[in-house]
């Protein structure tokens, strides 16, 4: 296993509390039409923003880019930390270049090194010989977000090696202390990372309600993830989600998942690994995997010693958003025309035609009482089709079981794809087919379907 993640949770911070309603319910859920009931639960306006960002950095810089490990233990020398030609604003350019939506920047891992101002430890910025123990790697980067019109987050280990007062109800005052002023100094945090990981083996007991509770009354926006009530970790390093993804995890938790995944075969910085960077194609598969498959992609990207993104993992960004770019160029049934099998109430509003306008804020949906129904899109020509995007309005929760996609091929409609879950984004690479005529057909659903977008698309790295 790769050091981000945990190897062992001693606290069971991935499963969702049921007796925390103040935590864990959303309190401010998105108001709906009283046309269309909402299929609870339903996701909050954060929570819709957050996973429509699609792809998010996961910046991996510390006293381990100096170290070589991946883990530190908490004895390493402040002296190491002195990137030379550190340059926040170069993250963000890049970041930017592959298409990313926010960073999020480690503040501390396991051990314990503190890349913050901070009044809590002495094992920080303080003491190295960086910007004479007067540098704020966080500030530098929210900044740096903040001009460049991305988000920015935080990552935080539970897990502290340096603190003596690590598993002692102290340390939830030195924790809490360290989330108030990463929350109160550098601006908005639209996501705070908690990673439980703890190789010690040793049982922990961390005071995680109040954690998530001071995180709430500071930030009342900031989405809590990874260890945490807002976002689930996906449960792999790979960046895969799996085929079958509720968002929807109990009739009152709307718990979408995060893939996370390092650029590298590590998740800090190594000069030998400059030639092992993931390719551009191999990003688009994870892109797939994840976001394509309703889930989020937090990409590992490390800064090497001298406080930038190496030229390599830049490089495999850039190519990896003009890929993509082009795999979606063309939506070959935009503005074609499209009908249905039911249309709620008969009206307009709610057309088949909703799903090829291009507008995500608008969809098809049927009667309360049709489970299962069809959309067909006529194409008026015949063309190469071999990727496919379908989306729900999930502002009306998750519904969507199990479809199919049929195409007329030789006067007969032919299956040439099946799935279960859709939900925000749900992207399904078939073999090249020829047709003039799509259509999903809903086979079943918790209720009825609310569908906002239904594309295809020709790769033209895969015909």
């Amino acid at each position: 296993r790769l050091a981000l993640m945990a190897l062992v949770l001693i606290v069971s911070c991935s499963d969702v509390p049921t007796n925390e309603p103040n935590i864990i319910a959303p309190t401010d859920t998105l108001t709906v039409s009283p046309a269309i009931p909402a299929y609870l639960p339903v996701p909050t306006q954060e929570q819709i923003e957050w996973q429509n960002g699609e792809f998010y950095i996961l910046v991996c810089f510390g006293i381990n880019t100096f170290t070589g490990n991946e883990w530190g233990d908490g004895t390493e020398d402040p002296a190491l930390f002195n990137p030379a030609n550190f340059d926040a604003n170069q993250w963000v350019r890049v970041a930017k270049m592959g298409g990313c939506k926010g960073l999020i920047v480690i503040a501390k891992h396991h051990d314990g090194f503190a890349l913050w101002r901070t009044n809590t430890t002495k094992y920080s910025l303080e003491h190295s010989p960086w910007k004479d123990g007067k540098g704020d790697v966080i500030y530098d980067a929210a900044q740096a977000c903040n001009k460049g019109g991305l988000k920015f987050g935080v990552y935080m280990s539970l897990w502290d090696q340096h603190e003596a007062s690590f598993n002692t109800a102290q340390y939830d005052e030195v924790f809490v202390a360290q989330i108030s002023e990463l929350l109160t100094n550098y601006g908005s945090v639209f996501e705070m990372w908690f990673d439980a990981a703890n190789g010690s083996g040793i049982p922990t007991n961390y005071d995680i309600y109040r954690y998530y509770r001071v995180m709430r009354e500071i930030q009342p926006k900031v989405l809590r993830a990874s260890c945490g009530p807002d976002i689930r970790w996906v449960g792999n390093e790979d960046g895969t989600a799996p085929e079958t993804l509720w968002s929807a995890v109990s009739s009152t938790h709307w718990y979408p998942a995060e893939c996370d995944v390092s650029i590298r075969p590590g998740w800090f910085w190594r000069k030998e690994e400059d030639s092992k960077v993931k390719t551009a194609e191999k990003l688009v598969d994870l892109y797939f995997s994840s976001v394509g498959k309703n889930s989020v992609l937090l990409l590992g990207v490390p800064p090497n010693r001298d406080g930038l993104i190496a030229e390599s993992d830049a490089k495999s960004l850039e190519s990896f958003r003009k890929r993509l770019d082009n795999i979606f160029a063309v939506n070959l049934a935009a503005d074609c025309v499209a009908k249905a099998g039911n249309i709620r109430l008969s009206q307009v509003g709610w057309s088949a035609q909703r799903v090829v306008d291009g507008n995500t804020e608008t969809y098809w949906t049927s009667d309360d009482s049709v489970k299962s129904s069809w959309l067909e899109i006529d194409l008026h020509r015949v063309v190469q089709l071999n990727t496919i995007d379908l989306r729900e309005a999930i502002r009306y929760g998750q519904r969507v079981e199990a479809y199919r996609i049929e195409a007329f091929i030789n006067n007969a409609w032919v299956i040439i794809d099946r799935g279960t879950t859709i939900g925000n984004r749900k992207l399904d690479r078939i073999s090249t087919v020829r047709t003039n005529k799509v259509r999903l057909i809903i086979e079943s659903s918790k209720a009825n379907p609310v569908i906002s977008e239904f594309g295809l698309y020709a790769d033209p790295y895969r015909i």
